[in-house]
């Protein structure tokens, strides 16, 4: 079974909560054009960098209740660890645009 590239488009849409896009006349759907997607991948990355932000305030925050002796340890872990995860996948996007925007730069036309 070959997976083609529409169809995984298709499925990142439907995974990043996007419109599919439109399919063309020689893919079996009568137009030409994509359909608007809503937010496209800028605000994809800018949900991502908004949640990146969130998880670093709420591990903060566990840690200053930890230290003020309200909090427990646990939660502080729990929280550090979502927001290193959060903050990784974050740089591993950047490293990939950028790399894939280096790419693009050395095309010869």
């Amino acid at each position: 079974m070959s997976i083609g590239s529409l169809d995984a488009l298709s499925a990142y849409g439907r995974a990043a909560g996007v419109a599919p896009l439109a399919r063309g006349p020689g893919i079996g759907g009568p137009s030409g054009t994509a359909a608007p997607v809503a937010g496209g991948f800028g605000q994809l990355v800018q949900d991502m960098v908004g949640d990146a932000s969130s998880s670093l305030k709420a591990a903060e925050t566990a840690s200053a209740k930890q230290i003020a002796g309200k909090g427990d340890l646990i939660d502080v872990v729990t929280a550090m660890g979502a927001a290193e995860v959060a903050l990784d996948t974050v740089v591993a996007v950047r490293d990939r645009v950028v790399n894939a925007y280096s790419d693009i730069m050395r095309m010869q036309i």
